[in-house]
């Protein structure tokens, strides 16, 4: 997860910046005219809409799911909402419900943070099978020897903790892990040989 101050540092980078304030004014207008969110909580509304994919991929959000999702919001707003409504919480309540029409847009802002936070060019491999065969030993070699910051984002977006990164298998629905793949190709992941190892460690159940 990103603390909420790894957050400011990315929202001081002028094109995340810039790109996170076009889309926040973009949506407020046409879906939300009255809603009140400073940039940075925006900013972590959209670091959010790879989770919320991922637990809309059957087409619903059980109970479980919503109540995972609204804590994973709180760790990313800015801070001092104990006693207030949760910004990035109830903004998300919003995404949830407009989740296919703006998906790509906010996949795209998450695009840029990750060019702008990292060299994402020197590490994409175009002729990396994905079906290949790869050690748990090469998996956390390649984890260990991987921009810090790249494996944040892929925490951010698939685990519910960081630790969990270097476990070797987990459990997921077919459709979660599908809805996976499409977020990463979408948001230019899949080029990178640690996104499809750590795909690889997940087990599929129907």
């Amino acid at each position: 997860m990103f603390t909420e101050y790894e957050i400011d540092t990315m929202m001081e980078v002028p094109e995340i910046k810039e790109a996170t304030f076009a889309l926040k004014k973009e949506f407020i207008k046409n879906e939300v005219p009255f809603l009140e969110i400073e940039d940075n909580d925006f900013f972590s509304l959209i670091m959010m809409a790879p989770t919320v994919g991922i637990a809309m991929a059957d087409g619903n959000i059980s109970l479980f799911e919503e109540l995972a999702l609204n804590k994973k919001a709180r760790k990313l707003s800015k801070g001092g909402y104990f006693m207030k409504k949760d910004p990035v919480v109830h903004a998300m309540k919003y995404l949830i419900k407009k989740f296919d029409d703006y998906s790509d847009k906010f996949f795209h802002v998450l695009s840029i943070a990750m060019h702008k936070s990292f060299d994402m060019a020197s590490l994409e491999k175009q002729d990396f099978d994905p079906n290949m065969e790869v050690s748990y030993e090469d998996y956390k070699k390649e984890v260990l020897n991987s921009p810090y910051i790249l494996i944040r984002f892929i925490t951010s977006f698939f685990l519910e903790n960081d630790e969990d990164i270097i476990n070797h298998k987990r459990k997921i629905a077919r459709s979660e892990y599908l809805k996976m793949l499409t977020i990463g190709e979408k948001i230019g992941l899949n080029k990178l040989p640690v996104f499809q190892m750590f795909c690889n460690t997940f087990d599929q159940k129907a």
